[in-house]
């Protein structure tokens, strides 16, 4: 086959064949095809779409780039995945709420994707934490400890890896095809045997609107399904921040805060209920499916396992056992406040404008080998539906290592993403579906 004639037929809206797929596919991971071209054909799928057939030989094609792991049979793998967005930290928080409850946890994340956060570069700013563990490792802690954070090896889903960079720096991510590829390739590949699904949408997601989020959760059942995965989907805000700190380290202490239930200093006043309530509602469907008991049972059992602290517990032994020091974890740093230039309330937020704000302070990457700044970030001090007093702090702005200019960018950014109204408007709902 010839690249060029593969990528004709998808810029003509065109369906490929199964052997067109994986001809690309195998031959861009041996990299017998160069990025342009698999940048061209990216570009092609997300104008041109891909039928379900198309999806499910693409992430075939994917799974079978690599290696799979294989857990012993009498365990019960279960995993979560978000479609991504800004502030969303929740898997550091129900991984070890979902273990403390007995279940195992193979929590194979990503990085950072567009605007939107990751939860690699979360757990890296946490020193000496270690994401990159081989197959035979990550099987073997999550078997024995129930739990690893663990980052795409070279060895799952190769093919994914490449194009998951090139697609951040493509403007490719917001694919419906890509995405579930992308997903599904790498979850059945982890040897889970549940996977609860948290799919964002609103301004700051990859899919802004309800029709679309629904459309992605239904993809992702369908293609899990497929595979013998037990599979719920729960379509969530990103008309907002979740929680208040964006940013890598910030974040992480917003869960440390939620997992010792200790308010942070100088931030007393502040709750986490949104962080809180979301990360419980996803890790008792989790707990539910992997112990195979009542999600009201379930429930139950999540909340022990967070107020008794023994989800703060396991996250720390984690971290202990991958390497990080929760004790170097940097602090929150000098910080400049940025005020309301009016009274009233807040009614809107472009949570994808604060998502980019964080990637002109380093805090998110521009292109795929830019480093991080895990001290950079954001604390938000209002939410939608909240009175606002003119010359009362919106946000507060964490610089950390950021120029005079990229600073500059950023607040600029910040400044144009919120609306204020004369009129109250209600907070938008956590959770909008369950399938």
């Amino acid at each position: 086959m010839i690249p060029t004639e593969v990528i004709k037929t998808k810029r003509s809206g065109k369906s490929l064949s199964t052997d067109e797929i994986s001809f690309f596919i195998e031959n861009y991971t041996r990299d017998q095809i160069p990025d342009y071209q698999m940048a061209s054909l990216l570009m092609a799928i997300f104008l041109n779409g891909m039928n379900e057939l198309e999806t499910i030989d693409l992430t075939q094609s994917m799974l079978d780039s690599g290696d799979r792991v294989h857990f012993n049979s009498s365990l019960y793998p279960v995993d979560k995945h978000s479609t991504g967005g800004v502030g969303d930290k929740t898997s550091l928080i129900l991984a070890p709420i979902v273990a403390a409850c007995g279940v195992p946890v193979p929590m194979m994340s990503g990085r950072g994707l567009g605007h939107t956060g990751g939860t690699l570069d979360k757990l890296e700013s946490i020193p000496g934490f270690h994401v990159q563990l081989g197959l035979h490792e990550f099987r073997t802690m999550v078997e024995q400890n129930l739990l690893s954070f663990v980052g795409q090896t070279d060895n799952i889903c190769p093919a994914d890896k490449k194009i998951y960079a090139l697609r951040d720096v493509t403007a490719t991510v917001e694919s419906l095809p890509l995405i579930c590829a992308s997903i599904m390739s790498k979850k059945i590949a982890e040897g889970i045997r549940g996977l609860v699904l948290d799919v964002k949408t609103g301004s700051g997601a990859f899919m802004k609107t309800l029709e679309d989020s629904k459309a992605l959760a239904l993809g992702l059942i369908s293609i899990a399904k497929g595979h013998d995965i037990e599979a719920k989907a729960l379509i969530t805000d990103m008309s907002q921040p979740l929680g208040r700190f964006v940013g890598n380290s910030l974040e992480v202490h917003e869960c440390l805060s939620i997992l010792k239930d200790q308010p942070l200093k100088s931030y007393s006043d502040f709750r986490y209920d949104d962080t809180r309530l979301l990360s419980l509602e996803l890790a008792s469907y989790m707990v539910a499916m992997g112990l195979q008991i009542p999600l009201l049972e379930a429930k139950a059992r999540a909340e022990k396992a967070l107020s008794s602290g023994l989800a703060y517990e396991k996250f720390a032994q984690t971290c202990q056992l991958q390497g990080g020091a929760l004790e170097r974890l940097p602090g929150l740093g000098s910080h400049e406040v940025m005020t309301s230039p009016a009274e009233g309330w807040l009614t809107n937020l472009d949570t994808e404008q604060i998502g980019l704000a964080g990637i002109e302070i380093n805090a998110g990457r521009k292109k795929a080998s830019d480093p991080i700044d895990p001290t950079s970030g954001f604390f938000v001090h209002k939410k939608v539906g909240d009175p606002v007093a003119r010359g009362e702090a919106l946000f507060s702005i964490f610089p950390g290592k950021a120029k005079s200019q990229e600073l500059e960018a950023a607040s600029q950014r910040l400044q144009n993403c919120f609306s204020i109204g004369e009129e109250s408007v209600h907070a938008p709902a956590l959770i909008h579906h369950i399938y």
